[in-house]
Parts: C-alpha cells; structure tokens; sequence
C-alpha cells in the first residue's frame, strides 16, 4: 500500500511519482481562488521554482528526489545514530530566504543552521530528525539568559520537499508538481524580533528521507519537538545556555505537537526547562478531526494520517488494504509525496466514501473496526497533566479541526489541575470546508499567542482562567 521510502538514484524518485493523474476536481477553481490568496501573502519572502532538471546530489550520495524537488544530500541519516535523544548528528549553515545585512555584519533577522537530530519514535525506536536553528540579531530585553522558542510547524505535507527547514530557506517553492508555502515563518520571525532564539523541527520522516512522515502522531512528533530543544543547545555558537527557558510554539498540526510535547515533557524530557506553551487549534481527538477534514479542502490530509499510521503499525495495512479501493489506494500514493498547496489543488473537497470499497465514509468503516477505534484513541491528547502554563486557543467557527473537541483538550487538562489560559476566538463563519474558518485565527490571534509566550519566557507569571470554562464558547 505505501511501502517504506528508500533513497534511489538520481533518475528514480525516491517515493512513487507515476501515479494517475486525479480526475478533475470540480470544485478546482474555488480552491484555487483560495490557495492563490495564500500564496500572494507569502510571495514577498521569496520564491522558489523548482528546476525542470534535478540538481546533482553531494559527492558520495544518491540523490532523493520528491516530486520534481531534489532534496540536500544533508538529509539523508546515517546508517547509525547517537544514544542520547536530543543528540546532533550534523549541521550546515543554513540561508534564510528573508533577510537583510546588519550594520554589524550578520544578517537580520538572524543566522540560520540546519540540523540533523537524534530522537526516539512512538515504537522506541531511534529516528534522525532535521529542522533548523536560527540565532537572533536582535538583543534579548526580558528576563534571564536570552530564551529558546521551539517551534511545530502547522500541516505543510508528506513529501519531503515540505520539511519547515527548507520553507525556511524557500518560503514558496513552485513546480509542476509541487506547492510549498511556509506559512509559519511569520511567527518564527516575530520570536526573533523580539530576541529569542528559534528552532524549528521537520518531525519525523518530514524532510529526512529514510521513512515517511507520521502525520499527527503525538509521541513522534511531541518526542521531535522536545529534542529539537535540547539539539538547540547543542549548536556551535548557539547564544542560550542550559538555564535558557524554552517555550512550544504551534497551530493546528503544530498545535497538536506542541500539545503533546506539553504534557510528555514532564517525563520525556524533565531537562527541558520549559515555561509556557503555546497549542493553536490542537488536534487533540483524530476521530472526530478527520470528520471536519473529510470532504474539505485539505480532504488530502486523510491520505497523509493514513499513510502515518499503517507505516508506525504494520499490522493496520491489512486493514486499510481490506477498506480502500483502486482508486483510494492511488491517493494515498500520490498524497504520500505530497505538500499542502498539491493536495489542495488535487483532492480538495474530495468524500472519502470515493476511496472505500464499501462507499461508506472513513468515519464509517473506524467506528466499526476495534483496531482502528484503538489507534486513534491512543492519540488522544488530554490524558496526562503539562507542568508548566499553556495558552489553548480555537476558532468556535473552525470546521477543519473542530472546535469542541479542541476546547475539550482544555477542559481535560484544567480538570487535572493544569494551569491552562483558554482562548476561545470568536469570528463571524467564513466559508464552510474551504479553510478560511481555520486559518483566520492564526493569524488574528498570533499577536497575542507570541506576546503571552514571550512573558512566560521572561519569567511573568500567569493565572489559569480554566474559572471560564463554564461562559466561554
């Protein structure tokens, strides 16, 4: 069904690329409309095309190729890894697309270095894991030793063309089969100026090329997300100490991470000196997540769980392979090399009850298979108590990661105790399944996100309004 990616040689893809083309999509032009208003924001800072010929990889290597995008020979793990999570394997300086000479000599809004991790996966298993680290120009004005954002970024794909490291060096990549955006720059930008440092994580199997992305994974990605803090420390010339406090950053798939980093901290990594977390519009329960992606303009993202999941259970491919059809079995191939902007374009508002062999939506076939019902409950964020404060906000009209149930992650955690600052914003509805109602709070509610975080990062304390809970929507 999706087997295991392998590094091929430079004529050869790495994952499938010969895949049917997906038939019409007659709601096409209205996402269009959509996506090209997302990619008119992001066009200032800086584009990417992708050649018609993939460049040669680095000396020694095969290149990986994702869907016309050559990926850094950087990315490809070495055959072993170190013991320690949190362990750098290698970095190289890395070029932001946005930035301006400072009179100083280094760059604004900071240096950037790509990184390459250690961490351990939802099976126990080692993973190299790549992202980013990026030293500010800008001085550090708050309370204590200069501080450590790290930062989940939002949905950006399967393919490994989507990692947040390269978005980071191409905020927009465009080609014939690939449409990249890296959305969530803006909020690594906004840290820097206010002088912390940032890192970023690709997760796991996103950007490295020796396995699959596990798309909404809790532990793979809270695991990658907390090690990519203590790799931060790690980092030649890095300006944070051990005594640095660090704060997670993210929204919707960057929600869920830093969610589930959130509330794995206190036991995976009780080095990490962590003082606040930010989760925007958290995935906290896929079984009723997928409901709200089913049938909407990031319907492709159903593909991607899928592929995830069967590829951290082997057992589940029995299982799919048992449900999905000819033509579900061709998604879940082509969505597997997939960014965000492609799955849009090519299976946006697509029903899932196209990809199943009985007709019956996803949704359908999980309420009747026990195993399935297990794995996704197993995902559900919300069963253990974070340490430190965390600020959840959700869009009440958000129809793609529902609200109540990312409200409900907040009701779970302020009844363990938690100290927990609900944001519930509150918007007129902007189209239903189009994306519109899930993506207007990231950006009207990150001013206040980045400003509640940077004062838990400066050391201000906080009180919990879980009091509200009962009167707020």
């Amino acid at each position: 069904m999706n087997p295991r990616r392998t590094t091929r040689s430079s004529s050869t893809a790495k994952a499938p690329h010969r895949h049917p083309r997906h038939p019409h999509n007659p709601a096409g032009r209205g996402t269009g409309r959509l996506l090209a208003a997302v990619v008119a924001a992001t066009a200032c800072l800086g584009v990417y095309a992708v050649p018609a010929h993939a460049a040669p990889a680095a000396t020694g290597t095969e290149p990986v190729v994702s869907r016309g995008v050559t990926i850094p020979a950087f990315y490809n793990p070495p055959a072993r890894l170190p013991a320690a999570d949190g362990a750098l394997v290698r970095t190289e300086p890395l070029t932001l697309g946005l930035r301006l000479p400072g009179l100083d000599g280094r760059p604004i809004p900071g240096t950037a270095t790509r990184l390459m991790y250690k961490s351990t996966d939802a099976g126990g298993l080692p993973v190299a894991v790549t992202g980013a680290y990026v030293e500010p120009s800008a001085a550090w004005k708050g309370g204590g030793p200069r501080p450590l954002v790290a930062l989940a970024s939002g949905t950006m794909g399967q393919g490994d063309q989507c990692a947040p490291s390269l978005a980071l060096e191409h905020p927009l990549t465009i080609g014939n089969k690939t449409l990249s955006v890296g959305y969530d720059n803006l909020a690594v930008y906004r840290f820097l100026a206010a002088g912390a440092a940032v890192v970023v994580t690709d997760y796991a199997g996103l950007g490295s090329t020796d396995r699959l992305h596990t798309y909404v994974n809790r532990v793979d990605e809270g695991h990658a997300l907390l090690d990519a803090a203590r790799a931060a420390h790690r980092v030649a010339g890095a300006s944070i100490t051990e005594g640095s406090r660090v704060g997670l950053y993210g929204y919707s798939q960057g929600g869920g991470a830093s969610a589930a980093a959130a509330e794995l901290q206190p036991s995976y990594a009780p080095d990490v000196n962590l003082a606040g977390t930010y989760a925007g519009a958290p995935p906290a329960d896929l079984t009723e997540v997928m409901k709200g992606i089913d049938g909407s303009a990031l319907a492709g993202a159903l593909g991607w769980s899928i592929n995830g999941f069967a590829q951290t259970d082997p057992s589940l491919r029995a299982v799919v392979d048992a449900h999905i059809n000819a033509t579900g079995k061709a998604a879940l191939a082509d969505t597997s090399t997939m960014c965000v902007g492609d799955a849009i374009l090519g299976y946006g508002f697509t029903n899932s009850k196209k990809w199943t062999a009985d007709g019956k939506p996803i949704a359908d076939i999980i309420a009747a298979e026990p195993k399935l019902q297990a794995v996704l409950a197993a995902q559900r964020i919300g069963r253990l108590k974070p340490a430190a404060p965390v600020r959840l906000a959700t869009g009440i009209q958000d129809d793609i990661v529902g609200h109540k149930q990312a409200r409900q992650l907040a009701v779970d955690w302020c009844r363990k105790g938690a100290d927990v600052t609900y944001k519930a914003v509150i918007l007129p509805n902007l189209g239903d399944k189009l994306l519109t109602n899930h993506l207007a709070p990231l950006l009207t509610d990150q001013g206040s996100a980045v400003s509640w975080l940077t004062d838990r990062l400066s050391g201000k304390p906080v009180t919990s309004n879980c009091w509200t809970m009962p009167v707020q929507p």
